[in-house]
């Protein structure tokens, strides 16, 4: 494997930034230097330089909430696509949910997951199991070290593994040897308020009407009784995708987040769009949760700062745009973002919202931290090298000629941001570069640390 020494960089690492330089070796940071390389230190033969000239070099994005529907619905992504458009964006782990065909509800069914990644991911990769209602037995036999957690849906969503025995949900959360992430939305309210809706405008619903039936009070009285399991049962509960302010009180910032049993993320579609954004974009920002108001928006963003909020994901979910353009009742939810997440986040450092430094945590520090994953997340000595070199500088505007997904289409086209991914590494092996891959290393199966 080749070295690489990356010099002339701005780190941006652990609430700092300053100008450094760092040497890559046999996959790993071997060496961090703040500042130019001292004159005696000798680099070893071979070795690749690389003159970053003040752009920012940071840990890889670790995304933990991805569907990229492999194995049985591959017509919209696949592990090799998906993770090719996610390198190209500067993630270099992702986690991968169990709504696929067949569904991941057996440890057997998750291990044939990890085989097809294996072959085909550029990126790191986990998969979580999947819970349904009848597979206890599976979600007791988890092994902590090797998967980064239970998938439980409360509300159906793409795929329909909806838990609705609540016996059954008590014994999960009583049960679990591993963190339980939830697509947390109250069924019940959600069908009445659909009930509503059909009887007034049949298959015809207008997509504004989205966050009306998968609603606030959806969210929240879901998400409540979830967070009364998980204080009853001690148990790890990750509230997936928030998409309400009223939810962020469920949530505390009063202890770090390495002892927390309690967390939250928001995706980057719920602070990037709002309510209104459905009169131009229609069913393409047509996500489950419903993408809410502006307040709801803006209170998430404060939830960010103010570390209620402990990592951003995006909920990556390709779809056909044929099947976009589908009526209502016949839409499937979800859409594509895996590879604009990272230069969408900066564009709220160019914004003036976002300090650098919290991005950083939260998309790559965070997640590390929240799912105990073993050497990564951080730029430090030893670690593995997953690693993105942005320039801070360089417009580019998102068009379907630059669009990797399978599916083709974006809800950004047309945006034009700032920042532009230059560099990725993962694992030491430098996959993409200035708009080429090198495809011949493949990702590796993230580990997790138990305590």
């Amino acid at each position: 494997m080749e070295s690489y020494f990356i010099h002339n960089a701005i780190l941006v690492n652990e609430g700092k930034q300053f100008p450094g330089s760092l040497l890559i070796k046999g996959g790993l940071i071997e060496e961090i230097f703040n500042g130019p390389r001292p004159g005696s230190f000798v680099l070893p033969d071979a070795c690749v330089q690389i003159d970053a000239r003040g752009q920012i070099l940071m840990p890889g994005v670790i995304d933990d909430q991805v569907h990229f529907r492999d194995p049985g619905l591959t017509e919209k992504g696949d592990l090799y696509t998906e993770s090719r458009a996610a390198v190209a964006g500067g993630v270099t782990s992702f986690m991968d949910m169990p709504n696929t065909l067949p569904k991941a509800v057996s440890q057997g069914i998750l291990e044939d997951k990890y085989r097809l990644a294996a072959e085909k991911s550029l990126a790191n990769y986990s998969f979580f199991l999947g819970a349904s209602n009848d597979n206890l037995e599976e979600i007791k036999k988890t092994d902590p070290s090797k998967i980064c957690g239970l998938k439980v849906f409360t509300g159906a969503s793409t795929g329909n593994m909806l838990v609705n025995d609540q016996l059954v949900l008590e014994a999960i959360f009583r049960e679990s040897p591993v963190l339980i992430a939830v697509h947390s939305e109250d069924e019940s309210i959600i069908q009445a308020n659909l009930s509503a809706y059909l009887d007034r405008y049949g298959d015809d619903i207008p997509v504004e009407a989205h966050p009306l039936i998968r609603s606030e009070e959806a969210c929240y009285k879901s998400s409540e009784i979830l967070v009364g399991l998980a204080r009853k049962h001690n148990a790890r509960l990750h509230l997936l995708h928030l998409s309400t302010a009223k939810e962020l009180d469920l949530l505390d910032n009063s202890i770090p987040l390495s002892e927390k049993r309690i967390t939250g993320e928001v995706c980057v579609h719920h602070l990037w769009f709002d309510d209104r954004d459905y009169a131009d974009l229609g069913n393409r920002i047509k996500w489950n949760p419903a993408i809410k108001t502006e307040k709801d928006k803006l209170a998430l963003m404060e939830g960010l700062i103010n570390n209620k909020i402990d990592i951003v994901a995006t909920d990556h979910a390709p779809h056909l745009l044929k099947e976009k353009d589908n009526p209502y009742t016949s839409c499937p939810s979800g859409a594509p973002l895996i590879q604009h997440s990272l230069v969408a986040m900066l564009g709220f450092y160019h914004m003036g919202k976002l300090p650098l430094e919290l991005i950083a945590d939260k998309l790559c520090h965070s997640p590390a931290i929240l799912y105990r994953i073993r050497q990564r997340g951080f730029i430090r000595k030893g670690y593995f090298a997953d690693l993105v070199l942005v320039d801070m500088d360089a417009p580019w505007t998102v068009a379907p000629e630059n669009i990797l997904y399978k599916c083709g289409w974006s809800p950004l086209e047309g945006v034009t941001f700032k920042s532009r991914v230059n560099m990725t590494w993962v694992n030491g092996h430098l996959v993409f570069d200035h708009g080429k891959f090198d495809e011949s290393v493949k990702g590796q199966r993230l580990e997790f640390d138990i305590r």
